[in-house]
Formats: C-alpha cells, structure tokens, sequence
C-alpha cells in the first residue's frame, strides 16, 4: 500500500520542477491528485504522463480568489474530499536592488508567494475541517530564513509564508489539519535556473554551488521526498514547522 492511498491532493504550482515531480511520487504513493497551474499547455503534459483515474488538472491564476475556490471545488467534486494541497506556486521576480525594483514586479511577487497561499488556506480550510482534518505543505525557501540581497521581494514574500503558517498551524489544531512549510535550498528548476542567470549578469562570478556545503544543487525529487513525508500520516505530530532542505547551506 502507498503512503499516500485513499487520499486526495492538490498541488498548485504543478507544471514546474518540484510540483510536476510531487505529482507523479504522490500518484506512485496512491493518491488521486489534483494539479493546479497558470500554463495550461504545460500542466496538460504533466498530467497525460500520469493515470487518468488519478490524475486531473485545472488551468488557472492561484492569486485569483474565484479561481482558488474552483480549483477546490473542482476537486472535492471530481474525488469527493481534499486531504492534502502543497501550496508550491512560486515566482522569483527580478534580481536588483530595492531602490531600482518596480512597485509592480514586488506587487506581482507577494501576490504569487503570498496572496495566493493565503486564499489558497481560506479555501481548503473548510474543506478539510468537514472532511476531518488533513495536511498542507507551503513551498518557502532559504530564502525565508535569511536575508538574499537584490532578490528582497522574493525573500520577503517567502518570510511571509513561515509566518502564516505558523498562525493557521496553531488556528488549525482544533481541526486536524496540519500546517507545516519547506524551505529547499538551491534546486535544479526552471526559477533557480533564471535566478542564477540574471545574478551572473548582475556580476556575480565563480559557481554558486560551491556555497553549499554538499557541493551541488539539490534534485526535485530531494524536495519532494519531505514533502511526502509532511503529506503523509507518518508526519501526523508535525504541525507549525519549517523544514530545511539546502545540502547544509544554512547550517
């Protein structure tokens, strides 16, 4: 049996790197799942790969209110309860300093890695309570441990998570509903990709990786294993936590 068998989950964020990967290790686990994302022809790719029994997706804006009831909707409909949601759509913004940033790219910002948690929370709260309780993973970062000069938009916004989690964590213990976040290191995606790329034509020189202490980036799938851990029942006395995953960088 899997770790994750009868339950249902939604992950947001779920065409790239780390989502996309959550996707196919909670099917593997036994999970119907519920893959949510603004790149249709994407998340459409993703989920042809996967079981059609087990597997849908809705294309849509997570920093939408509607469009996050709908997605909750859409999959308490298609399989009847919600026991997990990785709240993992994220956006890196633009590398710069805070005086020559754009109001509108920190605006763009928190409303991806913030609002969208925090509408994403107000919908399945009440889902789950009915159902019984359940567990949900938030995507933050290093950077929400500690300060990442010219990405301080980014890194506020993944502060900001750590602490609506800690407050809907200690909301949710009379529901059983856990609340925990992960903070990954530097991972081998798409975001950390153009991260480093727009830092290399800010000047920065040498290879980033040589900054942590296991000497590499780390793969999705290390990111997704304690985000199965978190989902799963064999994490059922975590609640208001945060998780580093980084080879040791913050050690």
């Amino acid at each position: 049996m899997g770790r994750l068998e009868g339950k249902v989950a939604i992950i947001t964020g779920a065409a790239g790197g780390i989502g996309s990967t959550a996707a196919r290790r909670f099917v593997s686990e036994g999970a119907n799942v519920l893959l949510v994302d603004r790149e249709a022809d994407a998340l459409k790719r993703v989920t042809d790969e996967l079981p059609s029994g087990q597997a849908a997706y809705f294309a849509g804006d997570v920093t939408d209110e509607a469009v996050t009831q709908a997605f909750v909707a859409d999959a308490t409909q298609r399989f009847g309860h919600v026991d997990v949601a990785l709240l993992n759509a994220g956006i890196e913004g633009e590398v710069g300093r805070i005086e020559d940033a754009s109001l509108a790219m920190f605006d763009r910002v928190m409303a991806v890695n913030v609002r969208s948690v925090w509408l994403g929370l107000a919908a399945l709260i009440p889902v789950m309570r009915k159902a019984g309780g359940g567990s949900i993973v938030i995507t933050s970062s290093v950077a929400g441990v500690k300060g990442s000069p010219k990405l301080a938009a980014y890194s506020t916004s993944k502060h900001a998570v750590v602490g609506m989690m800690k407050s809907a964590a200690l909301e949710c213990i009379p529901d059983h509903i856990r609340i925990n976040a992960i903070n990954p290191g530097q991972t081998r995606t798409r975001l950390m990709e153009s991260i480093d790329e727009m830092m290399r034509v800010a000047g920065r020189t040498g290879d980033p990786a040589a900054a942590i202490p296991m000497g590499r980036y780390a793969d999705p799938s290390e990111i997704v294993s304690l985000m199965l851990f978190l989902a799963s029942d064999e994490s059922s006395y975590c609640t208001g936590a945060t998780y580093l995953v980084d080879g040791g960088r913050m050690s």
